[in-house]
């Protein structure tokens, strides 16, 4: 009999063990919810997604808090599928914006600038476009004009004309190299043995009461960087070539046409180098015209 009792006692107790040990492993929320608390009984055996040791991405965290299981039901709620979605490109029927504004001169900039050549393709139509645009900034950039914002302005238009409208073959060259200012159109070129070696381009030479004079010349001077005495200022590439008037970089706005300069050829930096390279003493120097207002 008493060794019933025992026996009995035994077996219940077995079972209420093995109740206690399946209740945990199949409640995900048993054992585990607190930060602290030990995995339950069989968790680290779990598809969870947890491991004993550190992935890539757990690397520098703290390890005395043990990761929340996962629900493991063989049947795992459906996810919503997310309702945002990329849209797709539409296309526009709108016209391309022009990038800049249209100038009251652009069908003259683009006869001109078409003329000329180099400066990209140009539409003649009086109208602007993406591609005008472009070619009129680089038209703008390469004559110092500001702003360069591709619009066909006044200055824009003057100097496209000036330069579009400058014959070469009207200087009287000669053979060797020649440096051609025509005072009228304010435009400078190179000429060596009948060969333009420097296309036109602009210039601004003596303002009223300080006329450049037209004639024949030859270079008799040069300095990388002259100082003029009576101005008090410094005349990068200078090359003179009569009465104190040389060819020089510019020291104001080339544009502003109410100051001009005291009689010599101002020009653009990239002008003033590339003529400074072309030219030695005794290089040949003819300016034809007269600038208007002198």
């Amino acid at each position: 009999m008493k060794r019933v009792r025992i026996t009995s006692r035994l077996v219940a107790l077995m079972v209420v063990t093995l109740v206690g040990a399946g209740a945990c492993a199949l409640d995900p929320q048993a054992g585990g919810g607190g930060g602290g608390g030990a995995a339950p009984a069989g968790a680290a055996e779990q598809p969870t997604g947890a491991s004993g040791t550190s992935g890539p991405d757990q690397r520098g965290r703290p390890t005395t808090t043990a990761p929340t299981p996962k629900a493991t039901s063989a049947t795992p709620k459906p996810r919503p599928k997310p309702t945002r979605t990329t849209p797709a490109p539409t296309t526009s029927t709108a016209a391309p914006a022009a990038g800049c504004p249209q100038g009251e001169h652009q069908r003259g900039v683009e006869t001109y600038l078409a003329r000329l050549g180099g400066f990209g393709p140009v539409t003649v139509d009086g109208r602007q476009s993406a591609a005008d645009c472009a070619a009129i900034k680089k038209f703008q950039r390469r004559y110092g004009i500001s702003p360069v914002e591709g619009r066909a302005g006044p200055t824009t238009h003057d100097v496209a004309q000036r330069l579009a409208t400058t014959d070469p073959k009207r200087c009287k060259a000669g053979t060797g190299t020649t440096f051609c200012v025509d005072l009228t159109r304010q435009t400078v070129w190179a000429v060596r043995d009948g060969k333009v070696i420097m296309a036109p381009t602009v210039t601004r030479t003596g303002m009223s009461g300080y006329r450049t004079p037209a004639g024949t010349y030859r270079v008799n001077y040069r300095n990388p960087k002259e100082w003029s005495n009576p101005y008090e200022v410094w005349l990068p590439y200078w090359q003179h070539f009569t009465q104190g008037m040389g060819f020089h970089e510019t020291t104001t706005y080339l544009h502003n046409k109410s100051i001009g300069s005291h009689g010599c050829v101002n020009l653009l930096h990239a002008d003033a180098v590339r003529m400074w390279e072309l030219g030695k003493v005794g290089t040949r120097v003819v300016l034809i015209g007269r600038r208007p207002g002198t």
